[in-house]
């Protein structure tokens, strides 16, 4: 019988372990770390000084905005980002001394200039291509970011401004919190999984009960406000602020994108962290201003 000697393979290098995900998909302790921060810093100007939210929304919103153009620039759309940008920090600014009256002024100048702008970007000699595409995307992004955004400004300049802001982002998040913790540990029955495969119907029981229950809390302690006055806030807030995550996670599908951005770890980027606060900012100021 021959022997057989088998040849020294060469060892092979181990790799070190994946950085581990939570069962949602995030790198945890960095999402944790950026959330913490950025709830520092709207915890701390809304509290000490309301005014100071202007610049704050001034600083992000461009921010998600570009994150948007660039997207949609990647997959072909010619969206006219001046105007976007610059119409932006006019529905931000204008609110100050002007209220909604200067809120939607802004809004449809910015519609208006974004027509001409992408109608005659190219001169007048040469015919625009896909600009009834382009013009709607337009709209779309001016509609959901800065005019979405915008409301937040409106209601600073209401009674306990500041605290009616805050109850507001409170509640958004505490519904995340909840609907990640129900979602996590009971989460069995999917609720979109054509559009987002990780939102379950336990995990929207899970947001209710938080985003509920940080709403009483938030409008009796921060706007002196009646107790029941939380109930439909939360609620509305709540609904609205699942519909928005899954607008954005649509609109991604089908940009065949995960996030819009990478500017925060574990989150993606700025419009990606927003996205369920933006439509809850319109609900949130015709709730309070209705009841409160």
């Amino acid at each position: 019988m021959t022997e057989q000697h088998s040849s020294p393979v060469a060892e092979t290098p181990v790799d070190e372990p994946p950085k581990k995900k939570s069962r949602a998909g995030r790198d945890l302790p960095a999402a944790i770390g950026v959330g913490v921060l950025l709830g520092g810093v709207a915890i701390g100007t809304l509290l000490f000084a309301p005014i100071g939210w202007l610049p704050v929304l001034a600083f992000f919103i461009p921010i998600a905005t570009h994150e948007v153009i660039r997207r949609l620039r990647e997959a072909g759309y010619d969206l006219p980002a001046i105007p976007l940008l610059l119409g932006g920090q006019a529905m931000i600014w204008l609110t100050w001394p002007f209220g909604p009256a200067g809120l939607l002024g802004a809004y449809g100048g910015t519609i208006v200039v974004c027509m001409v702008w992408r109608l005659v970007g190219r001169g007048l000699r040469q015919q625009p291509v896909n600009y009834l595409r382009d013009i709607s995307a337009s709209v779309l992004l001016a509609t959901w970011v800065p005019l979405f955004a915008g409301f937040t400004a409106l209601l600073i300049f209401q009674d306990h401004g500041g605290g009616r802001v805050f109850t507001v982002i409170a509640t958004v998040v505490f519904a995340d919190i909840g609907g990640y913790v129900a979602g996590v540990l009971f989460g069995r029955h999917l609720m979109a999984p054509a559009i987002s495969p990780k939102k379950s119907w336990e995990g929207l029981g899970g947001s209710m009960v938080f985003g509920i229950a940080a709403a009483v809390v938030s409008v009796t302690f921060f706007m002196d406000k009646p107790a029941w006055v939380g109930v439909p806030l939360g609620l509305m807030l709540v609904i609205t602020g699942v519909l928005g995550d899954l607008v954005e996670s649509q609109v991604k599908r089908e940009l065949g994108i995960k996030d819009m951005g990478a500017l925060l770890p574990g989150h993606g980027g700025i419009m990606d962290r927003i996205d369920a606060m933006l439509p809850s900012a319109v609900a949130g100021w015709i709730v309070l201003t209705l009841l409160a």
